[in-house]
């Protein structure tokens, strides 16, 4: 049977573009059909801008490389038309188990509380991922949507123009040229765009490499993410499972630092390992292997006039965590809706300024965590060990140790704190959860859920509050979703909307974070938050 990932999606085909006299001009393009340039890309088409994707590929890519999509990212997928597909096709897991040696120390729960559509977190290839958002582009394409794919276009050279950007492309038949208002860089931690503008990463890299496995078994351990600190099977070292579908396991080894990284992804040295782990009795086959290396790394900026970065080509984490391709999709969540609103003249340049402010803070607060958790998986000194085992000893039986003990701080959604885009927050007693800049949690309302009625506009969202239907401030409408604390029997509504307070108005943005609450309607104020939101006061 064809594997998915051998089959081209986007073969390369000859567009007009390369019979024209003069490079042709478009509208946003973005480099990369990866899970961070096609998620930018659909967000962009539903908004109505033309946008072009180039990828040297046709397909989508070999390895699961992502696996771990986390509650946040597949509401953004929701609103990109594409989450339920993945949550079906996905192994949905809340749990997770901590060993040390050959003790369970403990478990936790990564979504204690009732009230959301999604789970904590499914694991999916990312094979899956990208077939599922090709998917989507087709179905967009066939609506009349201007987006299209480029398969086998490599890029080769970037020129910044000022005004516009110029791309120098070479395909099968030959280079030929292109202009773009805009242009997006999602082209991984190896980005060609950041090499050819002469730019680079500021951050660390870890003396450490693990060996990671995809493997094709039958087995019974349960849906769960199992992380064992010095197994008896990888002995001083640490390793990680994770059930993937189609009976893919993901595996993970630490294999310390001074190693042939070639000679260790040979078969005759990985079948050996997985062995050691798994028992003789098991029956598996090798589906990926590589060998990946510790790094928390970022650009300084990721914007650069025209040129913008997403994901792996503007930031680094280790991948313990699932904080790689879920913070990928939180920037392109954040990026398209303010880009969108530029090139429709709907608001200034400079609000683009703002995906720089909102995004960095998010990956330097990934790289601390990301950075934390490597140096306690990966102790660099006997003093550091000491103390790491004895945290994970004490948490075998003492609740107050377990928060201490870091396998992977797992991905949570960013709360832009301080963020320029902010208005005020005048309800008194409002939960922190929904304080401006964070992003909205979902909570059922009547039959639904919340954020299915958020949508990707700027919304006014009232609690047992009086608004208009409709606010129109300079270029922007925002539609009332008008709500009351009944609605929820089960009370997850008021407890993260109101707390304390007996009626509320939240300005929600397009990519559901707040930008402000207050306890009644105040039109000057609302208006005002609106001008801020899009970069205009």
């Amino acid at each position: 049977m064809t594997k998915i990932f051998e089959m081209p999606l986007y073969p390369y085909t000859r567009t007009a573009d390369q019979d024209a006299a003069a490079p042709v001009r478009h509208t946003a393009m973005i480099v990369g059909a990866g899970p961070v340039g096609l998620a930018a890309a659909i967000d962009l088409a539903e908004q109505g801008v033309p946008v072009v994707v180039l990828d040297d590929n046709d397909r989508v890519s070999f390895g699961s490389r992502a696996i771990c999509f986390a509650k946040r990212q597949l509401e953004i997928l929701d609103r990109l038309g594409c989450g339920q597909p993945m949550v079906d096709k996905g192994v949905v897991w809340n749990l997770g188990k901590v060993f040390f040696g050959d003790r369970r120390v403990y478990d936790f729960n990564l979504l204690p509380e009732e009230g959301h559509h999604r789970p904590a977190f499914i694991n999916l290839q990312q094979y899956h991922l990208e077939d599922r958002l090709v998917a989507r582009v087709r179905d967009l394409q066939r609506q009349g949507a201007e987006i299209e794919l480029r398969g086998g276009n490599r890029v080769q050279a970037v020129d910044d123009l000022g005004d516009r950007v110029r791309l120098g492309i070479d395909t099968p038949e030959g280079p030929y040229t292109v202009e773009t208002d805009w242009l997006i860089a999602c082209d991984g931690a190896g980005s060609p765009i950041r090499s050819m503008l002469d730019l680079d990463f500021v951050g660390r890299v870890f003396e450490d490499n693990f060996l990671i496995a995809d493997v094709v078994m039958e087995a019974e351990f349960p849906t769960e993410r199992w992380f064992w600190f010095d197994p008896p099977f990888n002995p001083g070292q640490s390793a990680l499972l994770h059930k993937q579908p189609d009976g893919v396991w993901r595996i993970d080894l630490q294999l310390g630092w001074d190693i042939d990284k070639e000679e260790e992804k040979t078969p005759e040295r990985v079948i050996p390992r997985l062995r050691q782990m798994l028992g003789d009795e098991v029956a598996f086959e090798l589906e990926w292997v590589s060998i990946y290396t510790f790094q928390c790394r970022r650009m300084e900026r990721f914007r650069h006039n025209r040129v913008i970065f997403a994901g792996d080509s503007a930031h680094q984490v280790s991948p313990f965590g699932a904080r790689g391709a879920n913070s990928g999709i939180q920037d392109a969540d954040n990026l398209a809706w303010k880009l969108g609103l530029v090139i429709q003249g709907r608001a200034p340049e400079g609000l683009l300024d703002s995906y720089d402010a909102e995004r960095i803070a998010a990956a330097d607060e990934n790289i601390l965590n990301s950075t934390r958790s490597t140096d306690f998986i990966t102790p660099k000194s006997e003093i550091s060990r000491l103390f790491r085992d004895a945290v994970l000893d004490l948490s075998e039986h003492y609740d107050f140790a377990r928060p201490l003990v870091n396998s992977g701080r797992l991905s949570l959604p960013s709360v832009y704190d301080g963020s320029p885009l902010n208005a005020d927050d005048a309800l008194e007693g409002g939960p922190a959860r929904t304080r401006p800049g964070a992003p909205c949690p979902d909570a059922p309302a009547g039959e639904g859920y919340l954020l299915d009625r958020l949508g990707g506009a700027f919304t006014i969202l009232t609690l047992d509050a009086e608004a208009p239907e409709r606010v129109s401030e300079a270029g922007i409408d925002a539609a009332r979703v008008a709500l009351s604390a009944g609605d929820d029997p089960t009370g997850a509504l008021a407890e993260r909307y109101l707390g304390a307070a007996r009626s509320a108005i939240y300005l929600i943005r397009p990519d559901q974070h707040v930008a402000g609450r207050w306890p009644a309607y105040d039109e000057a104020r609302i208006r005002a938050a609106i001008r801020r939101a899009t970069g205009q006061e």
